[in-house]
């Protein structure tokens, strides 16, 4: 039985896709007069923000976030919660679980969402890009989630066998593995296990509850 639910936030708790991507999309056209592909763009979804202008060539790290930023923004409303997930995260809670959030957003990204806002009275830790010097897909911000975890309630140890990531990325996937953590897979939009070698898969709020409590069969591989 796990004792501790970590989540990632984008594509796993909200549907941002369009939003970082597009978003991405027209920050690479304005600074380099240049068009990407919506799936070359995908690409950079889920890795630190302050990672994915070397990507593209462009040297001032600074100016590229200050203008993906402002479009992110002004495409924000295409934002959304996948369906159920503030229930979802209540009902872990009352489940007796701790939780956190393990995610490549920075503080700053993280706290001028207001989704997120209301996500915070049911988690207990919560990782960004600046909590750990390496990110995802290295174990480090999972195993820095854990350890935050142990050290706000002493009384209660959680090891990494009792920890289980859900995300939806190879880059999640890599993470929990390398920290020694079982991996749920989201699937909201039906892409399938796209060759991770998740122990579940889910899409829907219901499922994450009987997978927690236990009542979903781990897969086979």
């Amino acid at each position: 039985m796990y004792k501790l639910a970590v989540f990632d936030i984008d594509g796993t708790l909200i549907d941002s896709e369009r939003t970082g991507v597009e978003s991405l999309i027209v920050t690479v056209r304005q600074l380099l007069g240049k068009e990407i592909s919506y799936e070359e763009s995908y690409r950079s979804f889920g890795i630190p923000s302050s990672v994915v202008p070397a990507l593209y060539g462009y040297e001032d790290t600074s100016h590229f976030a200050r203008v993906w930023e402002d479009n992110y923004i002004a495409l924000s409303g295409l934002i959304v919660p996948f369906p159920g997930v503030f229930e979802m995260l209540a009902d872990v809670k009352a489940f007796g679980l701790r939780t956190g959030i393990v995610t490549s957003r920075s503080r700053m990204e993280f706290g001028m969402d207001p989704l997120i806002g209301r996500m915070l009275p049911f988690l207990d830790v919560c990782i960004c890009s600046e909590d750990s010097e390496k990110h995802k897909p290295e174990p480090e911000p999972l195993i820095e989630c854990i350890k935050r975890i142990n050290e706000k309630y002493p009384g209660e140890f959680i090891g990494c066998s009792e920890t289980l990531y859900l995300g939806d990325t190879m880059h999640d996937y890599l993470c929990a593995k390398g920290a020694g953590c079982d991996f749920a897979l989201a699937d909201w939009k039906g892409k399938g296990w796209q060759n991770i070698e998740a122990k579940y898969k889910f899409d829907n709020a219901r499922t994450v509850l009987d997978i927690l409590r236990g009542k979903v069969q781990p897969r086979q591989i």
